[in-house]
This record gives C-alpha cells, sequence and structure tokens, in this order.
C-alpha cells in the first residue's frame, strides 16, 4: 500500500489507484496520514473535519468514514504484509494509520531531510544537496491539496506545510555552499511565492538568482518584496533581505560561496549560518530551545483601522525596525473602551508582524476587567509563558520575582513577540516584560497604562470608535455590500445607533444574516427602541446596551435566565453540563438554550460542548443577574454549580485512584444538580484536565460565597491528581484558599484534613518548617475529633517528613501508630500501604531483608482487597528492595510485576517511576542500552505530563552518555 499526502491525497493498492470517497472521508484519511504512526482521537478528528463547529452526529459520521477506510485499505491486497503496511488500526488513544516507512511521501520526505540535516553539520553540502533535491521532488503542492480548504486550514495540516518550506530555507543554504544554486531554484520559487512577506525566504530567493547568474532577476525581487512590506505592512525590509540585495549590488554573486552565505551574525562561517540560531538558555538551566506560537487566530474578516495599524507600526519603527537591533523592547499599549475592538487590532496586527519574531510569539488574556474579578495573576502567566518556552517545572525558580527574572535570562538575545490582552493596570504587566533588545509587548487594556508610558517607555495608542466609512466595510464584509446599498439609511442609522463600536456591528450582522429577507429599517427601529444603563459603555450617538438587550430579549425565557445565571461560572468557560446543573434544566433544555446563546453571539462555543464569551457580554449578564435574580436564586444555583463540580470530581478521583482519595460525606445536594456521566479511567483523566482551571477557580468562589465545606471538600478530591501532575504551586494555592474558607466557618473537619493536604503539599516545595507546622496541627484536630482515619492517614505524611530528614525511626513510630489506627478500623487496604511504607524506610536505613518481609505481606494483602494500584506500588518496593541486595532477576521480576499492574489502571505518574527503578537494574548488570531505553521511556512519560521529576531521568541519561561503560 502506497500513500500521498505532499499535493493530492491518493493511494495505492499495488499499481491500482484507490478511489477515496467524499471529501470529508478523503479529509480524514490525510489526517492520518500526516499523524501517521501515531493515534489520533476522536475529539481531535471531530476538531479537524468540522473547523466551524460539529453536528450532533459527528461522532458517528466519524466512526462510519473510519470503518469505510478500514475496508477500502483492506480490498485487493495482492500480499499479505500489503494490509498491516497501510491499515487503520483503533488503539486507546482513538485511531491509528500504521505504514511502512516507503509507503508514505511524508515519512520518506522527513528521512531524506533528516539525513540532509546530518550531512550539512557534517560539513557536506554537496551530499545535503543531493538528499533536499530528492527530498523536495517528493513535494508537489500544497499538503493535503484537494482537501476543503477551511479543514486544510488546521494547524495539523498548516505544520506540515511549514516543514517543507522549512527544508527549502534550509536546502538554499547548501545549495549555495556547494555551489549548485539552480539545483534548488524551483522550489524555492514556489516558496517565495506562496509566502511572500517571509523575509528569510525571500533573501534567500535574491541569493540563490544572483549565484546562478540571475542578477537582474535577484535585484527586481528584492524590489517586489521591499513594495508589498511597504504596501502590506508599512515597515522597510529587515537586515537579512537588505544584506542580501547589497551583496548582490557589491558582485559578490560573482563568488557563488561568498554571495550564498546567508547574512546572520556567523556569515562568514557557511556551517555556522546555515540555520537559523537557537539563542543558549540562561546559564544553569537544562531549558531547551522552544518556538512558541500562541496567538489567537486572527479575525476572517478584519476591516478598517488603516490609520491606526500605519501608527502602530510607525512607533514600532522610531525604536527600531522588527527583526532589527533596537534599543529596548518595544512596548505598545492600545487602550480604549470595551467592545472598541482594542483585542482584534492587536492580534490583527500582532499576525502581520509574527514573522519578524522568529523565536516565537506569547499570549495571554489577562482578565483584568473581568466580571467576577478574577483577574489573572502575573505570576501564573509568567508560569504559562515559561513553560510555553520549553521550561519544565522541575527548572522553575520559587518565587515570582525569580521567575520574572529568570523569563528576562531566557529571552535575552531572542526577539519574541508577547501579547497581553486586557491588562488591569500596568503592575499586572511589568512582571511579564523581556528585559533586553529585539522583543515587542502588545498590551491592551481598557485603561491608560500611564506606569508602563512614564517608567517603561511604552507607546500608547487610544482606540476610538471605527469611522463611518470602515464601520461601513464591517457591515458590508459581513452582511453584503448589495444588501447595504439597497438600504443606505438604515445602514447609517444602525451605524450610529451602534457607536460604530466593532462587537456592537458584528451581534447586528449576524441578526441580519439569520434572518435575509428581514430589512434593515426593522434591525434599525429595533435598535432604536432599546433601554438599559451600560453607562461605561454610552455615549451620544448609541448605547450599546440597547444591542444587547435587543439580543437578550430575543431569547426564550429558558435561555435568556441561563445566559444571566453563567455569570456566576467563574471559570475561563463552562461545559454543557455545569450549565446544566446551574440553571437546574434538562440535559435537552440546556443544549438548545445553549444552541440559541451561541446562534445569537451571546456565547462562543470554542470546543465541542464548551462555551464562553466576551468580558462585555459577561459584564452585561451579570448587570442582568443582578436586576431579574434573586439573590436567593442566585445563591441555589451557584450550590447546583458547585455539587456538579464536587460530585464530579469526586467520581472521576474514585475511578483514578481506587482506595487512595478520602472522602467526608458531601453537603445536601441541592434540587436540580447532577454530576457528569464518567465511565473509566480515561474519561475521568480527560474530565479533571481540561476542567481543572474552572476547578480550582470553584474553590476560590466556594470560599468566598460561603460555601466553605464544598471548597474543602473540592480542594481535598483534588489533591491527588494535582500531586500526581507535579502542580505544587496550584496545590498550594487551592489548599490555602480553602483552610480559609474552613476557619471562617470554624469548621474543625475541614480545618484538619486541608491542614494534611496543605502540609504535605509544602513538603512537596522543601517548605519543611511550615509543613510540619500543619501536620502537627492536622494531627491534633484529628486527634481531638476521634477521626481514627484522619489520624492515621497525617501520621503517614508526618513519617514521609521524617524519611526526608533520614530520620528513619521517627518515621517508623509513625507508621506504627497508623497501622494500629488502621487495624481498629479494620481498613485492611490502608493497613497494607502502610506495610509498604515500612518496608520502604527499611530499605532506606539499610534493612533491605526486613524490607521484604513487609512488602510481601502488603503485597498479599492488597490482592484480597482487589486494590491495584496498592498491589503494584508494593511490587515496585520488592524489587528496589531486591535490587539493594544484588538480587537484580528477582528485582527486574518485581518490577515488571508492577508495571503491567500501572499501565492496566493507566497510572502513568508511577508507571514511568517503575521504568526508571527497571532502568536502574539493568545498568547494575551492565545491560546498558537497554536500561536508556528505559529511562528513556520514563522521562518521555514525565515530560508530557510536564511533571518536575523529569529533570532527574534527564540528568541520569546525561551523565550515562557522557561515562560510557
Amino acid at each position: 500500500m502506497r500513500f500521498t499526502v505532499l499535493g493530492p491525497v491518493r493511494a495505492w493498492c499495488g499499481d491500482t489507484e484507490l478511489a477515496l470517497g467524499p471529501p470529508k472521508q478523503r479529509a480524514l484519511l490525510a489526517l492520518l496520514l500526516v499523524r501517521a504512526g501515531t493515534p489520533v482521537s476522536l475529539s481531535d478528528m471531530v476538531d479537524v473535519l468540522w473547523p466551524q463547529g460539529p453536528p450532533k452526529s459527528a461522532t458517528n459520521v466519524v466512526r462510519h468514514h473510519v470503518g469505510s477506510l478500514r475496508r477500502l485499505l483492506g480490498q485487493e491486497t495482492p500480499k499479505a504484509g500489503d494490509r498491516a503496511a497501510g491499515a487503520v488500526v483503533r488503539c486507546s488513544g482513538g485511531y491509528r494509520l500504521d505504514t511502512h516507512a516507503d509507503g508514505l511521501d511524508l515519512l520518506v520526505f522527513r528521512r531524506l531531510a533528516a539525513r540532509a540535516g546530518q550531512a550539512a553539520s557534517e560539513g557536506s553540502p554537496k551530499t545535503a544537496t543531493d538528499l533536499y533535491d530528492e527530498a523536495l521532488a517528493l513535494w508537489r503542492g500544497p499538503v493535503a491539496d484537494g482537501v476543503p480548504a477551511d479543514i486544510r486550514a488546521h494547524p495539523v495540516f498548516t505544520a506540515v506545510d511549514e516543514e517543507c518550506v522549512n527544508a527549502v530555507r534550509h536546502a538554499a543554504v547548501d545549495a549555495l555552499a556547494s555551489g549548485a544554486p539552480e539545483r534548488v531554484l524551483a522550489p524555492l520559487r514556489r516558496a517565495a511565492a506562496t509566502h511572500p512577506l517571509d523575509e528569510p525566504l525571500q533573501a534567500r530567493l535574491v541569493l540563490v538568482l544572483a549565484a546562478a547568474g540571475r542578477q537582474a532577476e535577484a535585484l527586481a525581487t528584492y524590489h517586489a518584496v521591499r513594495d508589498r512590506l511597504a504596501d502590506e505592512l508599512g515597515i522597510a525590509p529587515g537586515r537579512e533581505l537588505t544584506d542580501a540585495q547589497q551583496r548582490v549590488l557589491d558582485q559578490d554573486a560573482s563568488d557563488g560561496r561568498r554571495c550564498g552565505t546567508p547574512p546572520g551574525p556567523d556569515a562568514g562561517d557557511a556551517a555556522g549560518a546555515r540555520r537559523d540560531p537557537q539563542p543558549a538558555a540562561p546559564s544553569g538551566t537544562r531549558t531547551p530551545p522552544a518556538r512558541p506560537a500562541q496567538l489567537p487566530a486572527d479575525l476572517p474578516v478584519f476591516a478598517g483601522r488603516r490609520g491606526e495599524l500605519a501608527r502602530v507600526i510607525a512607533l514600532l519603527l522610531r525604536l527600531g525596525s522588527p527583526g532589527a537591533p533596537s534599543r529596548a523592547t518595544a512596548i505598545t499599549t492600545i487602550e480604549g473602551m470595551a467592545g472598541v475592538g482594542k483585542t482584534a487590532l492587536a492580534v490583527h496586527w500582532a499576525h502581520r508582524v509574527a514573522h519578524h519574531f522568529p523565536d516565537g510569539q506569547l499570549y495571554a488574556n489577562l482578565r483584568g476587567f473581568d466580571p467576577a474579578g478574577a483577574a489573572v495573576d502575573p505570576g501564573d502567566v509568567l508560569r504559562s509563558f515559561l513553560y510555553g518556552l520549553g521550561v519544565h517545572p522541575r527548572d522553575m525558580p520559587a518565587g515570582p520575582d525569580a521567575q520574572s527574572a529568570f523569563f528576562r535570562s531566557l529571552l535575552a538575545d531572542r526577539r519574541v513577540l508577547v501579547l497581553l490582552d486586557n491588562a488591569r493596570d500596568s503592575a499586572q504587566v511589568r512582571p511579564l516584560l523581556p528585559g533586553s533588545p529585539g522583543s515587542l509587548v502588545i498590551v491592551t487594556s481598557r485603561s491608560r497604562l500611564q506606569g508602563l508610558i512614564a517608567a517603561d517607555g511604552a507607546q500608547s495608542l487610544t482606540l476610538g470608535p471605527l469611522s463611518d466609512a470602515e464601520a461601513r466595510d464591517v457591515l458590508s464584509q459581513r452582511i453584503g455590500a448589495r444588501r447595504l446599498a439597497a438600504e443606505p439609511a438604515a445602514a447609517e442609522a444602525i451605524i450610529a445607533l451602534c457607536g460604530r463600536l466593532p462587537l456592537a456591528l458584528a451581534i447586528v450582522a449576524a441578526r441580519a444574516t439569520a434572518g435575509p429577507v428581514l430589512p434593515l429599517a426593522s434591525i434599525a427601529a429595533e435598535l432604536r427602541e432599546g433601554h438599559g444603563s451600560l453607562d461605561a459603555f454610552s455615549g451620544d450617538e448609541a448605547d450599546v446596551r440597547a444591542v444587547f438587550s435587543w439580543s437578550h430579549r430575543a431569547l426564550t425565557p429558558v435561555a435568556a435566565r441561563l445566559f444571566r445565571l453563567l455569570a456566576l461560572h467563574p471559570g475561563p468557560d463552562a461545559s454543557r453540563s455545569a450549565a446544566t446543573s446551574l440553571a437546574g434544566l434538562t440535559s435537552g433544555e440546556a443544549r438548545t438554550a445553549l444552541t440559541s446563546l451561541v446562534r445569537a453571539h451571546l456565547l462562543i462555543e470554542h470546543a465541542p460542548g464548551r462555551y464562553t464569551s466576551h468580558d462585555l457580554l459577561r459584564a452585561y449578564a451579570d448587570e442582568l443577574r443582578h436586576e431579574e435574580e434573586s439573590e436567593q436564586g442566585c445563591r441555589e444555583a451557584l450550590g447546583r454549580l458547585l455539587d456538579h463540580a464536587l460530585r464530579t470530581a469526586q467520581t472521576a478521583v474514585d475511578l483514578l485512584f481506587p482506595h487512595r482519595v478520602e472522602r467526608e460525606a458531601p453537603p445536601s445536594r441541592h434540587a436540580g444538580s447532577a454530576p457528569e456521566h464518567l465511565i473509566g479511567r480515561d474519561s475521568a483523566a480527560a474530565w479533571l484536565t481540561v476542567e481543572l482551571p474552572g476547578l480550582l477557580s470553584l474553590v476560590e468562589r466556594a470560599a468566598t460565597a460561603g460555601f466553605a465545606t464544598h471548597a474543602w471538600q473540592l480542594a481535598l478530591a483534588l489533591e491527588l491528581f494535582l500531586d500526581r501532575r507535579g502542580l505544587r504551586e496550584e496545590q498550594i494555592a487551592v489548599q490555602r484558599a480553602a483552610l480559609a474558607a474552613a476557619k471562617r466557618r470554624d469548621d474543625r473537619l475541614g480545618q484538619a484534613h486541608i491542614h494534611r493536604t496543605l502540609g504535605f503539599a509544602l513538603h512537596r516545595v522543601s517548605a519543611d518548617a511550615e509543613a510540619e507546622s500543619h501536620l502537627g496541627r492536622a494531627l491534633d484536630l484529628f486527634t481531638a475529633l476521634g477521626h481514627r482515619d484522619g489520624q492515621a492517614r497525617t501520621l503517614r505524611s508526618l513519617a514521609f517528613l521524617a524519611n526526608s530528614r533520614v530520620c528513619h525511626q521517627d518515621a517508623l513510630d509513625h507508621y506504627a501508630q497508623a497501622l494500629a489506627h488502621y487495624r481498629a478500623t479494620d481498613n485492611v487496604s490502608r493497613q497494607a500501604c502502610v506495610l509498604n511504607e515500612i518496608g520502604w524506610t527499611h530499605i532506606l536505613r539499610g534493612g533491605h531483608q526486613e524490607a521484604l518481609t513487609q512488602c510481601t505481606t502488603a503485597v498479599a494483602l492488597h490482592q484480597t482487597t482487589g486494590d491495584i494500584n496498592g498491589e503494584a506500588a508494593a511490587w515496585d518496593s520488592l524489587g528496589y528492595a531486591h535490587h539493594h541486595l544484588r538480587q537484580y532477576t528477582h528485582a527486574l521480576s518485581c518490577y515488571r510485576q508492577a508495571l503491567v499492574l500501572f499501565r492496566e489502571i493507566g497510572d502513568r505518574t508511577l508507571e514511568a517511576d517503575t521504568l526508571g527503578h527497571i532502568g536502574d537494574t539493568l545498568h547494575e548488570q551492565g545491560n546498558h542500552a537497554s536500561a536508556h531505553a528505559s529511562w528513556g521511556q520514563a522521562a518521555a512519560i514525565l515530560a508530557e505530563l510536564g511533571h518536575p521529576d523529569t529533570g532527574q531521568l534527564l540528568k541520569k541519561l546525561h551523565d550515562a552518555a557522557a561515562d560510557p561503560p
């Protein structure tokens, strides 16, 4: 079986080309091909195939197309091996297409490009050119050509297009260095034609043309690019392009090597200049280079703002052209009232200049004017930026000041674009500013950020409403020029009544598009009748609330009430089931209401079943909630939402960690709430991962709204999930909020639990003195309450702390007391856990035979209770004891028992831990290749999870490679 995707999507069985079926089926095959060998989940398939939002039947349609593809790829196979080499197989993550390395043009292309890169790095540009020539011959057009354009626009396909263009860039360098520029000219022309504003690519085309003896065409190409940059971006060419022109003018083209070396920091060394260099990470860090691309999508119908775009580009040019050295980081603030289009302009501008910042683009919505008052902490944004730049939790400095300094160090010598949307004030922005020249920071805010202007040299642009012509252009693009021209007076009235605000115009345009036969005069009349007092957004010409109130009045009573109550949800978005509980609706009622809100552009379904809205609309919904919903009604709605979150979270952690999670009787359920229906560990893990930001916000909301029990029980439920993911700072913050709530209510049981969880979390970040204080307080409270399980759990945490201090006898004393409590309550599963922990403590103190006795008993007890997680942990401990007794065969046998069980229950963190132990034992046996493979698997799992322990394994791999046997 053979496939192509670097151009038209095609498939052959033997010499027979297969008919690939309807467009969606062809697109699905293209997706599986570009992800060949790796699983593609159903949700990813739906996301790619329906970019404008999926129908209810999307999952069934995907399964139908998968079945059709499997039948298609399995028919008429001349050889038994062909089917396996081109088969769509089901796997735990979804579906995967397996094909041999020579059966797919993309895999062959990647193999050849990798070999070319290796040859170039070894100083063989001729060999590299030969390999690139062979690779680029496979590139026959846009990736997945023939698939619908809106599907092809998905990043999964555009990323492969960029791979091909990147190969052309590198091929141009090697062709010039080998004296054979004409060999890369055809693919270089094609890539340059599809990326006319890519200055590094255009610079290579200029040099290749000149080296091929086409100096006149080279100069003409430069002038065409220069004019296009001026016309479309209002900027001058950067240094790389102007240096290429100068080399041609200086007649360097007569010497292919001199003219051919792309200008750059190492222009005198062809080998050093052949790749765009990555800046080194700050001293002392193991951070790998990363190129984040976090900008939101640009508006497909962006209109107007030509004058403002020219001004912001001029502001930037005064500090130094993008891509050229500048005196300082360029900071531009875009300010103005809500709904005026600050974000749209900032994102549009950022996309137009992004290619000038080759080290990446960072984005954050700071929610400075969130109606719930939940402005984002800059420390949280800073950590997310560092993660985006390749920093793992293991390398994260402690505290916001150190993290801000690390961020500035990491961006030294890099050119990065940072877009900070919806800032509250200068103090929220300042920790997120790069400290060295070359980067651009764009900040949007409803307030004038005087501190940034005065102290940091920011250039400010105050954005007002659109001009009449621009507003007319917005309406024309959205509802059609012919319809606008048919009712010019009504169009002018709509523009005036909307105050020429882009958001208001978009809502009215949506109304007009939804009713294509509705006269614009009727819409204008409805706007005139609107009343309200969104005072901060009112002007002489329009009342924005009139637009929103019109949309609100057009809703059904059920949808309107849901719109108002959604303002109570503190998270960045809400799921359909959360909205259902919030309003006390049936599933069908909620689905209908949410669909109405999306169609009215009062909500955005940014992912299947997940909803968010513009902050101005949230503010409007919150005003309506205060006006039209009783205080008691709002409290009941929040109670239903918290019931939903708490009970679903408890179900999820029970599925993920059976026998491991502490549970107290939840508060009485509010009528109308219902937990999410979760089936199995995969759905539990997926739900917790997606909902985690909202769940953390709900703990804060519950704590401040008088729902103390919900606050501490939700924090307690999340404890183990946060710990396994290594989210230390998030864990500490949520437990502190829960503790404050329990103290305000004088809830001693809640305080006891949260003192324990907070103490353990603090120990994880080595704050041992504070950890010990919280654990001691927890033990006192549990003792006073007569809560034996709580006492035992706290004693185990104290033992863990003692072992870390090498106080192993103290740890054994704590474990002995914990074991007594569990025996008194006949909790066999927890007794087994303690015996395993006692065994581990004996290992730490060198008592390996005693450890074997304790851990063997733990395995047997866990098998009687069915606690697979506990049994796996005890097998791992047995393996560790055998390892230290140099009984390596026994150790590996125990570890592999543990590994099978951890994989069975899907505990990836502990699977990685056991893989690390297997690697240690193999290394001691002298099987170094297998040891490195096991460590590598463990490191890959932890890296995927973003776990802070990844660094230990990476260091072990590095040290082993540096000191071979």
